[in-house]
């Protein structure tokens, strides 16, 4: 059973529509494909990243944070690792 879709209709830099028409010549791949693939990519960057941001101001509202010992010895380890 094949996944759903839906049309979605952009505007794009001409720039960029002429690199992806290019990078789909050489690919062998539509230029819907990349596009979906991209948008897919940045969609699950994005979520990661609203995730991690709403998890740091749950813990910080919690007064969840690093004693100064624990940041002491991350530094260290960085330092020495050089």
């Amino acid at each position: 059973m094949s996944e759903r879709t839906t049309r979605l209709t952009i505007e794009l830099p001409v720039e960029v529509k002429e690199r992806l028409d290019a990078l789909a010549e050489t690919t062998s791949s539509s230029t819907s494909r990349l596009a979906t693939d991209a948008i897919q990519i940045f969609i699950g960057l994005q979520e990661w990243q609203v995730k991690e941001i709403q998890e740091g101001l749950r813990e910080a509202d919690a007064g969840d944070f690093a004693s100064d010992e624990e940041v002491a010895a991350v530094f260290a380890k960085w330092l020495h690792a050089r």
